[in-house]
């Protein structure tokens, strides 16, 4: 046995079947979410960066504008890891016709909630910006309208692509979600030098070439997830098709299953009010932001894109909680559960306290590529050296251990371990650190940070008394 194997596994004996996958399969699963995760991070950086070469408040704009955005990504996400939970398990109690029931279902869901809200924001998004930013200058808010008008058309794509993801996660595949955002950011990236330095475009030269690629993203995606000769070539030649295969119906993606929506909505609903009421609170904090002036604005937007690739290692662990706790829980070993849990949860530390030192140390030189003023700069630092310092040693237990915990059916608290951390401390602390003792973004990344804290130790507690043990998905 390696240090690493040593380090990491739990003293209790558990037999390799039970374990579920191995080193070696955790690695294939592991490397390939994080390039994943990697890719979509360098196209936020490159994104901001030419974005920085049409003007600090375009920068803005487009930064206040994506805490509005992301509420409804979040909403696709939470159906798509909701038929993920639901899918895992049917693949553990080895119900493949259930599995490919409950992926039909998530493509169902996810497509009809993504164009009810894009026709909101479509008729009703110039409104509703306004009122949230009042005191946002005018290139400011002029930049938002625009970039939220365009990727509003992004909804649907996003919706599919993201339950196509949650399908191939269950089964343990990255490889395919990797190989497919590798595709789409390409497109991404090369639309937005386009968009930037050739047509000049500004926040619009930005928002086209996400859309597209979200479109491109979400036909490729569909196509592996149907079951055909010619899908099941191209999954041998990017991954393999060894263990078991799920695919999706055309019919049952296009009709409503109840029963079976019921189980998706059962973590999709709490896991959706958790993290809308979440980006809810970081929209409240970024009307606050917003009153702080053009450069701290700037600094916030450029500084969550650092903060993010950071998180990235934890966001990748979290996924490998869902497939590996799901399936263990689908078979109904609980104690193979939990010695997971206690594995993975060892992992994602270990590997969050190396990737979060790396990128504290190449974000000076990554900032020289920015063109930002030397106050915004400075406060970028500050901001990424709180987040990480806190994002390898806290955050693997706020989330990837909640992530397992969700996975096992413990919704309904994670859910409001969630409100009380985030939306209550979270906003209470950075009114408190922000406005009233003057800190400005630095307060709001150390209210951050303190949510962090208050949400490991509630996640700890629960693992601990073994009550997560109780719920039950399918």
């Amino acid at each position: 046995m390696s240090l690493i194997e040593k380090i990491i596994e739990p003293k209790e004996f558990l037999s390799e079947d039970r374990k579920r996958f191995t080193n070696l399969a955790l690695k294939a699963m592991i490397v390939p979410l994080l390039i994943e995760q990697l890719l979509q991070m360098v196209v936020g950086l490159a994104d901001t960066m030419m974005v920085s070469y049409a003007g600090e408040a375009v920068v803005a704009g487009v930064g206040l504008d994506t805490m509005v955005y992301t509420i409804f990504i979040y909403l696709f996400t939470a159906i798509s890891a909701g038929g993920s939970v639901v899918v895992s398990q049917y693949i553990g109690s080895k119900e493949k016709d259930n599995a490919d029931l409950s992926a039909s279902q998530i493509f169902f869901m996810g497509g009809l909630l993504s164009i009810v809200c894009m026709m909101l924001m479509l008729f009703f998004g110039s409104s509703l910006l306004g009122t949230m930013y009042p005191k946002a200058e005018a290139d400011t808010m002029a930049a938002c309208r625009t970039y939220m008008w365009i990727v509003a058309w992004s909804f649907p794509a996003n919706a599919i692509y993201n339950a196509g993801c949650a399908v191939f996660r269950a089964m343990g595949k990255t490889r395919v979600t990797m190989f497919v955002s590798f595709i789409a950011n390409l497109v991404n990236v090369v639309g937005n030098a386009i968009g930037i330095f050739v047509l000049k475009a500004g926040a619009a030269g930005v928002a086209w070439p996400t859309t597209i690629s979200w479109y491109v993203a979400a036909i490729i995606m569909t196509m592996l997830c149907i079951e055909t000769k010619a899908s099941d070539d191209i999954l041998r030649k990017i991954s393999s098709l060894s263990g078991t295969r799920i695919g999706i119906g055309i019919k049952d993606s296009l009709s409503l299953n109840v029963q079976m929506a019921k189980r998706i909505l059962g973590v999709a609903i709490p896991n959706s009010i958790e993290n809308t009421l979440f980006q809810a609170a970081k929209v409240v904090l970024g009307m606050l932001t917003a009153t702080f002036g053009t450069s701290q604005i700037a600094a916030n937007t450029t500084g969550q894109t650092f903060w993010s690739l950071a998180a990235c290692m934890g966001m990748s662990m979290g996924t490998v909680f869902i497939t590996v706790v799901g399936q263990c829980v689908g078979a109904g070993d609980y104690e193979a559960a939990e010695w997971n849990i206690r594995k993975l949860t060892r992992l994602s530390l270990l590997l969050a306290v190396i990737w979060n030192v790396i990128v504290m140390a190449l974000t000076p030189l990554l900032l020289t590529l920015y063109n930002l003023s030397d106050e915004t700069k400075r406060l970028i630092l500050i901001i990424v050296a709180i987040h990480n310092l806190f994002s390898g040693l806290v955050q693997p237990f706020s989330g990837p251990l909640s992530s397992g915990l969700r996975t096992a059916g413990d919704v309904k608290f994670t859910m409001w371990a969630s409100i009380f951390a985030t939306v209550v401390c979270r906003t209470a602390l950075s009114f408190m650190l922000a406005l009233w003792m003057k800190m400005g973004v630095i307060g709001i990344a150390l209210a951050m940070v303190l949510d962090w804290c208050i949400k490991a130790a509630l996640d700890i507690w629960r693992f601990r008394s073994g009550k997560w043990r109780n719920k039950k998905i399918i």
